[in-house]
């Protein structure tokens, strides 16, 4: 996908952005948190820069379960707990309707395209910054 065709896709989408940090690495994330948003989701999507992606944000805590139906783009999911911490990571094929769900209760899941994670080493147990996940406030007492 060229620079401009990702631009021109990402203007094209009336979602809030957020900028998600995993490291040293930066996604460009659209944030899905309606019902109607998540249920949409990248459907019909064609293209997806490799540090694109979308952050589904959920009311609940849940093990939530996600599908390619009308999807064309290989998929990764991470499925994120409330303090940005990755619980668990699946690639997801084209128009299927397998379910991938998360293993445990949780608000977040991040959409990328298939492989960014596992090209930028991200995997279960790392953590995920920015949006939602505001690094800790350190407060220092001056003495």
């Amino acid at each position: 996908m060229t620079a401009a065709a990702s631009l021109a896709a990402a203007a094209a989408s009336p979602l809030p952005r957020t900028e998600l940090r995993s490291g040293p690495h930066r996604f460009d994330v659209e944030v899905a948190a309606t019902p109607a948003q998540r249920a949409q989701g990248l459907m019909g999507r064609t293209a997806l820069a490799d540090d694109a992606g979308m952050l589904f944000v959920f009311e609940t805590a849940d093990r939530h379960c996600f599908w390619m139906k009308d999807t064309p783009l290989p998929l990764s999911i991470a499925f994120l707990g409330d303090d940005g911490t990755v619980v668990g990571i699946a690639d997801m094929q084209p128009e299927t309707r397998e379910l991938h769900c998360a293993a445990v209760p949780v608000r977040y899941a991040l959409e990328v395209r298939q492989g960014s994670f596992a090209r930028r080493s991200i995997a279960p147990g790392g953590v995920v910054t920015g949006g939602p996940f505001a690094a800790p406030v350190h407060h220092h007492i001056k003495e």
